[in-house]
């Protein structure tokens, strides 16, 4: 690692310091500034079960805000299919989901700086109540202008509160402990998923509105969760406006490493998306009923639930490039098989290639990136992204359903694509890994 890159770290570890003094937030096992210690994140299963221990309360509270908001979760992924069934057409549809891509694209920019200027609490607070707001607004929605401006307004306070969570988490825990870390957070996050869409599909057996409702009321609950219990973080370390947008700008011209980790993320997003859009039309298409898809995305959620952290174990051993390369390719094959897949355990297979490849890369992903970030921006370094996310969510499902419509077996081998190119990027990257 280069001397940039040492001082990075030093900083982190300083900024990490400096949020628990500000937040006075005590965690029992940790260490006397409240943070895990740095070699926490050890190379054996008690190695993790050891860090999980130590991790700080605010992490668990953000864990179980995380885990509720995305059980709740129920409207976008049955935004296709809803909009399909009462009346608009697929490429309003498509539409839809593109503006729900541009509010998150949004959401992304305001997010980072919200969280690194206002707080990480206010701003999880601020997005979830919003959210419960716009969600209940959407499902008045009868003209495709309103569900347009609706789903924008929707995406933009539905992922406010990513990146704030995200730079929380770095906050909270040193980068010897984050692969870990970001493992436990995706198992809470997935363990809403696994049952989420599910209990969506469930309740769209008798009414969509019953998901607007659902989403509303979970999001308003991870609001109170937050403002009761959670800190505000190293956001407020510095005074407002000190770090402005146009610092985060200049850091990721300057950072090739970064540029590279999101162009590859962007490459992803367009075929991670698909799974939540396009592959629902798919399913009802082969004749399944909404439960059905919801169930096939559910096999996702419990996957990571049951078998990430575990596989983490593993994968953690290897250099972290190639993990990320490794998972990119396994994607890309399970989603390549649904252009062959007719019946439900072929789908179900599929998702399970899917699956197996998302949990070998977004683990060390995340701590990747999130060791990239100096303390002041990691609000910013997580809009950026999300930011990548969001584009991809503004271009991928719109661009999907078209090409679906027009031609299924190229869509599938277009996301095949992808993958490879994604991993491509990563692999040809010669920089030292340093998301241990």
């Amino acid at each position: 690692m280069n001397a940039d890159a040492n001082n990075r770290d030093h900083k982190n570890t300083d900024g990490t310091a400096r949020a628990r003094a500000l937040t006075g937030f005590p965690a029992p096992g940790t260490a006397a500034d409240g943070t895990l210690p740095a070699h926490a994140d050890g190379g054996s299963s008690t190695g993790t079960l050891s860090t999980l221990r130590r991790l700080p309360k605010t992490v668990w509270i953000l864990f179980g805000g995380s885990f509720l908001n995305k059980f709740g979760s129920f409207v976008i992924p049955f935004l296709a299919i809803y909009l399909t069934r009462t009346g608009f057409s697929a490429a309003d549809a498509g539409m839809a989901i593109s503006a729900y891509g541009l509010g998150q694209l949004a959401a992304a920019i305001v997010g980072g700086h919200l969280a690194d200027s206002v707080g990480r609490r206010r701003t999880i607070v601020l997005s979830m109540f919003s959210t419960a707001a716009a969600m209940l607004l959407l499902s008045q929605a009868r003209t495709v202008p309103w569900v347009l401006l609706l789903t924008v307004l929707t995406g933009l306070t539905g992922e406010l509160y990513r990146p704030a969570s995200s730079a929380l988490l770095t906050d909270r825990v040193p980068a010897g402990g984050r692969v870990t870390a970001f493992s436990a957070y995706r198992l809470a996050f997935n363990a809403g998923w696994a049952f989420g869409p599910a209990t969506a599909g469930f309740l769209a057996g008798y009414s969509f509105l019953y998901l607007f409702v659902g989403d509303a009321l979970t999001s308003a609950l991870f609001g109170v969760v937050a403002w009761k219990l959670l800190p505000e973080g190293l956001g407020l370390a510095r005074p407002a406006g000190q770090a402005p947008w146009s610092e985060g700008w200049v850091a990721l011209r300057r950072d090739p490493a970064l540029q590279r980790m999101l162009l590859s993320s962007f490459c992803m997003g367009m075929v991670f998306w698909q799974m939540a859009t396009t592959f629902g039309v798919h399913v009802t298409t082969l004749g399944y009923s909404d439960t059905v898809f919801g169930l096939l995305l559910s096999v996702n959620g419990i996957l990571i639930v049951c078998f990430e952290l575990p596989l983490t174990e593993l994968t953690r051993r290897f250099p972290a490039r190639a993990m990320i390369v490794a998972g990119y390719l396994l994607t890309g094959t399970g989603f390549a098989l649904n252009g062959l897949a007719r019946t439900i355990p072929q789908m179900a297979g599929a998702m399970v290639i899917f699956t197996l490849g998302e949990m070998v890369t977004s683990p060390v992903f995340s701590a990747r990136i999130a060791n990239l970030a100096p303390a002041h921006l990691r609000g910013r370094y997580m809009g950026f992204w999300a930011l990548t996310g969001a584009v991809a969510l503004m271009v991928g499902p719109n661009l999907g359903l078209r090409i679906y419509q027009v031609h299924p077996p190229a869509y599938w081998l277009s996301g095949a694509v992808l993958s490879v190119i994604g991993a491509a990027i990563v692999g040809l990257d010669r920089g030292r890994d340093n998301a241990k």
